[in-house]
């Protein structure tokens, strides 16, 4: 693994402050616009964590998910599913397809840097 965080939000404002809250806490960071080019950088290089926003162009979280798990070697990595929605039927999708943990925007920092530090065992 790539010591990286795999961010993808087809929101440049979202994606900023989830880079910039990381960042701060000393995490490495690579950056997607949507769930397609984040599959394509994931793999070229394979992150250590994704967080991942769910309505994108090109391909969506849970699309981005089911095609993530399929790559070799992202069975260990963990996806944070953040997304403006919290309907139970799509947070069941998002586990199905291999999703560890659940954010609500507007988000905290401090419950994201928690959530990534949990998820990573830190």
């Amino acid at each position: 693994m790539s010591g990286e965080i795999l961010v993808i939000d087809d929101s440049d404002s979202v994606r900023r402050l989830v880079t910039s809250a990381l960042r701060l806490a000393g995490y490495q960071t690579v950056e997607a616009p949507d769930g397609q080019i984040g599959l394509d950088k994931a793999r070229s290089k394979m992150p250590s964590a994704v967080i991942t926003d769910q309505n994108m162009p090109n391909l969506d979280g849970i699309g981005f998910i089911r095609a993530f798990r399929q790559l070799p070697g992202s069975a260990g990595v963990p996806v944070i599913f953040l997304s403006t929605e919290n309907a139970d039927t799509l947070k069941h999708k998002a586990r199905e397809a291999g999703a560890i943990g659940w954010m609500t925007k507007p988000f905290d920092d401090r419950k994201l840097m928690s959530v990534v530090q949990k998820v990573l065992g830190r």
